[in-house]
Order: structure tokens, then C-alpha cells, then sequence
């Protein structure tokens, strides 16, 4: 019978195991021990209530799981297969410990019947949120082309948190002023904090001077048969130049060789679609409002 604890920070390693281990059959692509680790630091991530996550433990290991995503209001929810009778106890909590004021959201895989009809048994209501999973396997070697102005370049995020920040603060549409960037955002060693970050995964394109104009990175484990690409961004004046291609193709490259098949991405954008990723899985939120 499983024993339920709450999270303590020295259970990291084993809730990314868990995760790992959750994934073999892919169910759970979209929440996978790299998510977990990319949140974990996030700027926007509510650290200071994280011991509100809610594991369930048999035998010394993590064997189900209900943890909020970036903070309260949306979780995900899991249990390894051969404790699938645990689930409706995981959802409960989660909707106990983990809802804000609107209620809670979790993510079920479209054609898991039985987790929809365990969570409409306890009042949650499918919704036209979705989240999508595509995939690429990884079977040739992709070439990085650049403009002659451009070069690839591994950048080790974790010695300059500023400019990785700044970085993502243009390549995901926050604007170009650097003093609004700077009265926002607070810069720390915190947030490249990551155990498992490997910077031969970590490439930005950068101009002739030196500036980093675009960003990929990927998450892999030797444990695992796949990586996880998050993020890819571009500053807006360097967009259709093929600079997020060219890093994105590089890191791909790099992963193969360390034992990756196929590589997993949350979106539904073309620009990954015609690079030849396909369809894999596609979620739908049930939401339990107050």
C-alpha cells in the first residue's frame, strides 16, 4: 500500500526518477522529468509552496505523483501503471492542496477512458484548453545552415544568467528595452540552478558581434530514449533567417549521438512541422472550478 508524504527539496532526484520511470510507454510525454526540471527554476515558478506537492511512496521509490504547474491552479497528476487505482486519491489531493481561486486544471490524454471517467466522477469538466506533443525521429544527421553574418555557438546559460534572460525576454515578445527588461527582471544564479543541464545541448546563433540573437536547448537523459526541446526562440530581428533552425538542428545532432531516437516538443507550430516533426499525443484539461 502506498505512503503519502508531502515534497522535501532532497526528493528531486527521485521525483525526476519517478517521472522517468512514468514515461516509458511516453503516456505522460508532456510531463516528463525535463519539464520538471525546466520549471523548477523558471522565474515565474511558485517555489515557496512547493512542499504542497503531493507523492505517494512504495517501497523506498515514487509511485504516484499530483504537482502543480509553475504554481497553483493547474497540476499534473500521475501514477505508475501497476497503480492505477491510485489515481482518483492523486486527483483528490490535487484538487484539495493545489486549486486557486477558479479551481483546478489537469491535462489527460485524449482516449485515456479511464482517467476522464475517474476525474468526471469527481466533478471535472472537459474544456477546450489542449496541449500538444509532437515528435521527431531521429534518424539522419540535420544540416546547419547560416547566413555567413551568423555562427553557432554552445552557451553555457548557467555563466551568464543575465544574458540568457535577456535573450528570452526578447525571444519570447517581452520587447526590446533593456531598462524595462532590467526593472523586471531579477537575475540570479538561481535560475540556471539545474542538476542535469548539459551545455553541449544548450546552442545560440550569435552575429558578427557576438550578440546571442537565437536560442535551443534540449534535455536528455541516459536513462531515457528520447530528449525534451525546450526553449527555441529567436529575437524579433533576427527572425526567417534560419537561425533557430540551424540551432535546433545542432543540438538535435548533438543529442543523437548520445543515444536519443526521438525527440518530443509541446507545440502545434509549422515551424516545427516542416521540419519533419509529426503528431505524437494531444492532451485535453478537465477543469473543477470552485
Amino acid at each position: 500500500m502506498a505512503e503519502f508524504r508531502n515534497y522535501k527539496e532532497e526528493n528531486y532526484e527521485e521525483v525526476c526518477s519517478f517521472l522517468i520511470e512514468l514515461n516509458r510507454n511516453k503516456e505522460y510525454i508532456n510531463w516528463n522529468w525535463a519539464r520538471f526540471e525546466w520549471m523548477y527554476e523558471h522565474p515565474e515558478f511558485d517555489k515557496a509552496s512547493m512542499n504542497d506537492f503531493g507523492l505517494w511512496w512504495d517501497g523506498g521509490k515514487i509511485v504516484g505523483a499530483a504537482i502543480y504547474d509553475m504554481y497553483f491552479g493547474e497540476a499534473f497528476c500521475g501514477v505508475l501503471p501497476e497503480y492505477a487505482p491510485l489515481y482518483k486519491e492523486v486527483l483528490n489531493y490535487a484538487y484539495d492542496k493545489l486549486k486557486d481561486e477558479n479551481g483546478l486544471g489537469i491535462a489527460i490524454t485524449d482516449g485515456d477512458a479511464e482517467k476522464i471517467k475517474i476525474a468526471e466522477s469527481l466533478g471535472f469538466k472537459k474544456a477546450d484548453q489542449t496541449e500538444n506533443i509532437l515528435r521527431l525521429q531521429l534518424k539522419e544527421e540535420y544540416a546547419c545552415n547560416l547566413a555567413e553574418n551568423l555562427q553557432i555557438a554552445e552557451f553555457d546559460v548557467r555563466c551568464d544568467t543575465k544574458e540568457f534572460s535577456w535573450l528570452l525576454w526578447q525571444g519570447f515578445d517581452h520587447g526590446t528595452d533593456k531598462t524595462e527588461f532590467e526593472e523586471n527582471i531579477q537575475t540570479s544564479e538561481d535560475l540556471c540552478r539545474r542538476p542535469h543541464f548539459n551545455p553541449r545541448l544548450s546552442i545560440a546563433v550569435q552575429n558578427e558581434r557576438g550578440e546571442k540573437v537565437s536560442y535551443c536547448c534540449l534535455w536528455y537523459n541516459e536513462k531515457t530514449d528520447y530528449a525534451y526541446i525546450e526553449p527555441v526562440c529567436t529575437v524579433l530581428a533576427y527572425r526567417g533567417k534560419g537561425a533557430a533552425k540551424a540551432a535546433l538542428y545542432h543540438a538535435l545532432n548533438q543529442v543523437k549521438k548520445m543515444g536519443a531516437k526521438s525527440a518530443f516538443v509541446i507545440s502545434d507550430m509549422d515551424f516545427y512541422k516542416k521540419l519533419g516533426f509529426e503528431q505524437d499525443r494531444h492532451y485535453t484539461f478537465y477543469w473543477k472550478e470552485i
